[in-house]
């Protein structure tokens, strides 16, 4: 595949963070779970550094036990580098997002048990300037061939993890995930995405997101 400007940089972590990848899955992926969180693709602070969906560094390292090391890409863009581990930013949706997974399950395994966090696309898209260009904002005719690929390794991770649903975290991911699978077979649901860009989820997205996890019927630790 190749991808045109605006885009001047792709990055590829399930290639370059391979061993922190490797960890995770060995560690967290466990057939006959409850639902599989699908987010849409890496951050370039989050994924983009560690290798894990929404992966923040710090509770990569911390809540995850992951810290392995990691690669370069092969083209990097200067206004994006990829230092890892030592990556001194946080990505804000994925601090949100582990913080909840963390403050409600207290524990990765618990959470895991039931469990599992994986992004549609595996690909980072970098403009000029450094901004980050998500899967939905390509061309037609270059995102075609990324929603075939994309969708075709959806389905194999859904035939191993055997899900009883997929949540899509934002609309986007349930969109592919309903396009991708057979609905009629496993439930697709979605929640609120927690990009720092959404209004709504900058007006508390743990506690909306509780609330739409529990309108569908799941059962969270602690909960009243």
């Amino acid at each position: 595949m190749r991808f045109s400007a605006p885009v001047t940089h792709v990055y590829a972590p399930l290639d370059y963070a391979s061993a922190s990848v490797d960890r995770y899955v060995a560690s967290y992926a466990r057939p006959g779970i409850e639902a599989l969180f699908l987010g849409m693709n890496p951050g370039p602070w989050g994924m983009a550094q560690t290798g894990i969906p929404f992966g923040e560094v710090a509770h990569v390292r911390e809540f995850l036990g992951i810290d392995e090391p990691v690669g370069r890409p092969a083209i990097e863009h200067p206004k994006r580098p990829v230092t890892g581990f030592s990556c001194a930013r946080s990505e804000v949706s994925g601090r949100r997002f582990w913080s909840w997974v963390e403050e409600r399950f207290r524990t990765a395994d618990d959470f895991f048990a039931r469990f599992f966090v994986w992004n549609w696309c595996p690909l980072a898209f970098l403009e000029e300037t450094g901004r980050n260009r998500t899967p939905d904002k390509l061309p037609v005719d270059e995102r075609r061939p990324l929603e075939h690929a994309c969708d075709e390794a959806l389905r194999s991770i859904v035939e191993v993890l055997k899900p009883r649903r997929v949540i899509g975290v934002g609309a986007y991911a349930c969109k592919r995930a309903g396009m991708a699978l057979d609905e009629g077979a496993i439930r697709i649901d979605s929640i609120l995405h927690p990009s720092p860009a959404s209004p709504a989820a900058n007006r508390g997205w743990a506690p909306q997101v509780e609330a739409q996890l529990e309108a569908l019927g799941f059962e969270l630790p602690g909960s009243v």
